[in-house]
């Protein structure tokens, strides 16, 4: 008779709130362990990172890179396009998840650029979320990486990143992204999006946390880390 095998499968229910003591000694490890935090979607300007991150929506950047390497040689602006127009840019990103309502977003949204922007993809919140197919999140990932502001995009890794390690425990993505403005210090909140993001696609992952290789091993309350430290 076969066995059966159980693989190990990380649960992921809020821990216990790190202790503050700790919160320092987090980021200065993250920190070392990744030299250069930075997103992974390919971009040479405000307005293609703009896409990209609205394409990227419940899809992965190698597969958003892979589509915008053929896009934006052919429309890199706002008004190329609209040229190309909502039927021209599907055969582009119709290997992305959800590209049929992802064009029409994208459409409007340059739209919205050219008529009411200028062009010139805005620096501020508000004028940000007023475009079609951006919201919090989106607007939190331009505003960092594009102008340099202290923000935080909670996406599902730094969501299960958060509430797994104790750093920021909470139900909903707002809850951990207030959470997590309010704990990161100071020195380190420009680049903790990139931090948490990175720490949690390819060291704390979903199903099978790299616990072993974890730098934050110690400062971390994730309750079953000493059943993950071998693959």
């Amino acid at each position: 008779m076969a066995l059966t095998v159980q693989h190990k499968t990380a649960k992921t229910p809020p821990s216990r709130r790190m202790p503050n003591k700790n919160v320092l000694p987090f980021f200065q490890k993250l920190a070392h362990a990744i030299p250069r935090p930075e997103t992974e979607l390919n971009y040479h300007s405000d307005f293609e990172l703009l896409i990209a991150v609205i394409l990227s929506a419940q899809a992965t950047d190698v597969s958003v890179n892979l589509a915008t390497a053929k896009l934006f040689p052919i429309a890199n602006t706002p008004q190329a396009m609209l040229d190309l127009g909502e039927e021209g840019l599907k055969p582009y990103i119709k290997t992305i998840g959800l590209y049929n309502s992802k064009a029409k977003n994208v459409i409007k949204c340059c739209q919205d650029l050219v008529e009411k922007f200028a062009s010139q993809v805005p620096s501020n919140r508000a004028d940000l979320e007023s475009l079609a197919g951006v919201g919090r999140k989106t607007a939190n990932v331009v505003l960092n990486t594009a102008f340099g502001q202290p923000t935080m995009a909670v996406d599902t890794h730094i969501f299960r990143v958060g509430n797994r390690t104790g750093l920021a425990t909470g139900k909903n993505v707002r809850e951990v992204e207030d959470k997590l403005i309010a704990r990161i210090p100071t020195a380190f909140m420009l680049d903790a999006h990139h931090y948490l993001i990175l720490h949690g696609r390819y060291t704390c992952k979903a199903r099978t946390p790299d616990c072993g290789k974890c730098p934050v091993f110690e400062e971390c309350m994730f309750k079953d880390k000493m059943l993950f430290l071998e693959p």
